[in-house]
């Protein structure tokens, strides 16, 4: 079957596996990656060290790298009808910017939000997928990044409260949140059926929560 939509994004907290999803989907359905470099950003690794001190810095490498990747990609002006999977919206930025800053710092990065979100591409639809932290730790923990292993359970607790408050006032696209507890669709290849049945199917311009057991070959 088919994409229905020309830019999807796949979203989901730190370690979902919203890139390996991305990956395997484009690989499948022939189409343009656009993956978040986040191992570029030079203060990543002092942030999780010092978050207080290099949140700024960190915040804004990430929204400058964002834009120019998103500003580099023809999505707009898709000649070729070929399908964009991206693994990060661009208000991601804003999300854990709020997360991360405070006060005059915070009103900085959001004065400069404002100016570049406008001119960018929006997608068409947002598939979530949600892990609870207490997996994402185990899943972090796994693939052994070192400057991620003392990510904490309260941190990733506030960014996901801080996605799902921004897609209660998301009215304009669809948003599915993909329940994926115990889900293995990088290596499970009914796992990974599973998924592509949702994202190859239309969506209602509203938030929908998603459970294996809602699907009619697993409920």
């Amino acid at each position: 079957m088919e994409l229905p939509y020309r830019f999807i994004c796949i979203e989901g907290n730190i370690g979902a596996g919203k890139t390996t999803l991305c990956r395997k989907l484009a690989d499948l359905y022939h189409a343009e990656l656009i993956l978040e470099e986040f191992t570029d950003n030079p203060f990543l690794e002092n942030f999780y060290a010092s978050p207080e001190r290099y949140a700024l810095q960190v915040e804004l490498f990430f929204l400058s790298e964002r834009y120019k990747q998103l500003n580099s990609f023809p999505i707009n002006g898709n000649l070729l009808n070929t399908p964009f999977i991206s693994d990060y919206i661009f208000i991601k930025s804003l999300l854990f910017a709020s997360h991360n800053l405070s006060g005059d710092e915070l009103g900085l990065f959001r004065r400069l939000f404002d100016i570049v979100a406008p001119t960018l591409p929006q997608p068409e639809i947002i598939f979530y997928i949600h892990r609870k932290p207490i997996e994402l730790l185990d899943l972090i923990q796994k693939r052994n990044r070192n400057f991620e292993l003392g990510i904490q359970q309260d941190y990733l607790k506030g960014i996901e409260e801080s996605y799902f408050q921004y897609f209660n006032k998301i009215t304009r696209i669809p948003v599915v949140i993909i329940d994926s507890k115990g889900l293995d669709f990088e290596n499970n290849p009914e796992d990974f059926e599973y998924i592509i049945d949702i994202i190859t199917q239309p969506h209602s311009k509203k938030v929908t929560y998603l459970t294996k057991e809602d699907h009619p070959l697993f409920g």
